[in-house]
């Protein structure tokens, strides 16, 4: 059974900065695709980004391009997610996920993904 645990949130004004990471376990992380997403206060959940098993490809939304980016060490098992310049905007709970796929994939859509953690809390002050 593999689980997924995340860690790396709190409290930050804004224009700081946050490393979310995400440590997966049971499995071999370079099995899978995997991705980030996150929800806020009466929101429903929204892709942010996303990384190919080889992490040579990534994906963002355009709400996070230039300021957020994913990468993973599959030596560690261990997903990252690096947020620069956040805004209040940003605060939400965010998720990591992932999915087995085929190597050359890249996952967007939430329904695709299979493995979830239970989230870590951003909220980012004005």
């Amino acid at each position: 059974q593999v689980q997924l645990v995340e860690s790396g949130g709190g409290l930050v004004q804004a224009g700081g900065s946050l490393r979310l990471s995400c440590v997966v376990s049971g499995r071999t992380l370079s099995d899978y695709a995997m991705g980030w997403f996150r929800q806020a206060p009466g929101k429903e959940r929204e892709f942010i980004a996303a990384i190919k098993r080889s992490g040579g490809y990534t994906y963002y939304a355009d709400s996070v391009k230039g300021r957020f980016t994913i990468s993973r060490d599959n030596a560690k098992n261990t997903l990252y997610l690096q947020m620069n310049s956040l805004k209040p905007e940003d605060t939400a709970i965010y998720y990591c996920a992932g999915t087995i796929t085929g190597y050359y994939n890249i996952v967007l859509k939430e329904g695709e993904y299979d493995s979830w953690g239970q989230g870590t809390q951003v909220t980012v002050s004005s």
